[in-house]
């Protein structure tokens, strides 16, 4: 069985809460990034968890380790449970997130490859797997890989074995279905497929039946 997380990339408090009300339940996590934090502040982290489901801040985080390390403390002080970074500026920026974000009781997740099609110029096969070991090697939670190309995540699942998390955008939307990956995979992110429907709830619980 694979969790469902939804990525509520929507603007503004009242949107975001009305649609994470409506999916409680049926959610094991939100991930929450820039369109949302920077059209509401960091406070919708609170308003959110009245919902009683956990917040990922989807920041993929790519900077120096002092940096990353102050990231960390706004992110977990905000009541955030988890981080997602990038690992490309090296191990010891990827380490500061890590250390950061275990520190604060918190999990870190590392992108290795995204689900866009531009994904493959830079961030796919090798660079990918050397990800991966770096994610792997640094004590991180998990990583995020591709539902848009199972075959990528099976490779990168073989790589980092079956101790560490993978959560797998690309679901909906994107063309990507739960049941191609979810052999592969802790948990499916879900976002337009959801937070554009009609009835959000509805079509969460209809993502979360389908990942099982």
């Amino acid at each position: 069985m694979a969790e469902l997380l939804l990525a509520l990339d929507v603007k503004g408090r009242e949107e975001a809460a009305r649609v994470a009300l409506a999916c409680e339940g049926e959610l094991d996590a939100i991930k929450i990034g820039y369109p949302l934090v920077l059209s509401t502040g960091l406070g919708i982290v609170k308003e959110l968890a009245k919902a009683n489901i956990p917040i990922i801040a989807d920041f993929k985080v790519a900077d120096i380790p002092n940096t990353n390390a102050l990231i960390c403390e706004e992110v977990f002080a905000a009541g955030c449970s988890g981080i997602i970074t990038h690992a490309f500026c090296g191990s010891d920026s990827l380490l500061a997130i890590v250390d950061g974000a275990h520190d604060h009781g918190g999990s870190a997740f590392v992108v290795c490859e995204m689900s866009h099609p531009g994904a493959l110029d830079f961030l796919s096969g090798a660079n990918a797997e050397r990800m991966a070991k770096m994610a792997k090697e640094s004590g991180a939670d998990g990583i995020i890989a591709p539902a848009t190309r199972p075959d990528r995540t099976a490779v990168l699942r073989s790589v980092i074995g079956g101790s560490m998390k993978i959560y797998s955008p690309g679901v909906g939307a994107q063309g990507a279905q739960p049941e191609d990956v979810k052999k592969y995979v802790d948990g499916i992110i879900v976002g337009r497929a959801i937070y554009e429907s009609a009835d959000p709830g509805k079509a969460a619980h209809e993502f979360r039946v389908r990942a099982l």
